[in-house]
């Protein structure tokens, strides 16, 4: 599953097969017009809203059902949250990947129970957590039988109200855990209990964060998505307008491919030599979402 460069693109939240499947047909074709594999994610119960009466989402008992139409109905593979460890053996039945959220990155009954199952796991890096330290999570899920894992870096908590993302973290979470490093391109722009108490976002700044995290090497990317956020009953201030995904991802995969010509020139072509100064001119490239 991770073993190339993928995005994992979906809801905040499981809504209604009629939305659920909307949204997995455009990503559909987006990979059937890029080649770029995608993974279809949506929670079946967000756990860890700010408000005790803030939508969850369906729940386990339908939106298992739901995972299964859109993975049969459009033959994506699929992902969502487990947030308790007796969770993860009926989850596993019906998905592709299990993901651990970021709150519960740490939780070693969870991870154990996710590595058990022997499916892909994708664990969110807690915002208080350093790249190094996931080391610790990634080994209790391979050690409990997964080989197929990582890690998705979602920026770090600065002050109450802010994230930020360290763009060496890719390399670093490599580095020290062996595993691909993800990006979070829609949680890391949000501004945590900004929004009355609950969680506000910044989504202008999506484009600007994931080229850089694509031009500093990320191996995937992970975008929430919804034909009209502000609808969305959760997550709806830091979602990216499905009607602008298309042209974001051509722009990144773009990226990807001049990164690629210079760090590995066609034959007969000399690589850029060091001595050779860069431009000074920034490149030219429209915002997807002006």
């Amino acid at each position: 599953m991770f073993d190339r460069f993928l995005l994992i693109a979906g809801p905040c939240a499981l809504e209604d097969d009629g939305l659920n499947l909307e949204i997995a047909t455009e990503l559909v074709r987006i990979s059937g017009a890029t080649g770029l594999p995608i993974v279809f994610k949506g929670s079946f119960d967000k756990a860890n809203r700010a408000k005790i009466d803030s939508p969850r989402g369906p729940g386990l008992q339908d939106g298992l059902p739901r995972l299964a139409r859109v993975r049969t109905q459009t033959g994506l593979p699929v992902l969502t949250d487990i947030h308790e460890s007796a969770q993860a053996g009926p989850v596993s039945e019906v998905v592709d990947v299990l993901q651990i959220p970021a709150f519960l990155c740490r939780q070693t009954d969870l991870l154990v129970a996710a590595g058990r199952t022997g499916k892909a796991v994708n664990i969110k890096k807690g915002q208080w957590m350093a790249p190094e330290e996931m080391s610790a999570a990634v080994e209790k899920v391979r050690a409990s039988g997964a080989s197929d894992i990582a890690v998705t870096e979602r920026g770090s908590a600065h002050g109450y109200g802010d994230l930020v993302v360290d763009m060496r973290s890719f390399a670093r979470i490599r580095s020290a855990s062996g595993v691909p490093a993800i990006f979070d391109g829609t949680h890391s722009v949000q501004r945590p209990g900004r929004a009355d108490g609950s969680s506000g976002g910044d989504p202008e700044h999506i484009p600007a964060l994931v080229r850089a995290a694509v031009a500093a090497g990320c191996d995937g990317l992970f975008l929430e998505t919804h034909p009209e956020p502000r609808r969305a009953p959760s997550d709806s201030t830091n979602m990216l307008p499905l009607a602008k995904l298309p042209a974001l991802i051509e722009e990144l995969l773009r990226i990807r491919a001049a990164l690629a010509a210079v760090n590995d020139p066609p034959s007969g072509e000399p690589p850029t030599r060091a001595e050779d100064p860069p431009s000074m001119d920034p490149p030219s490239i429209k915002d997807p979402l002006s």
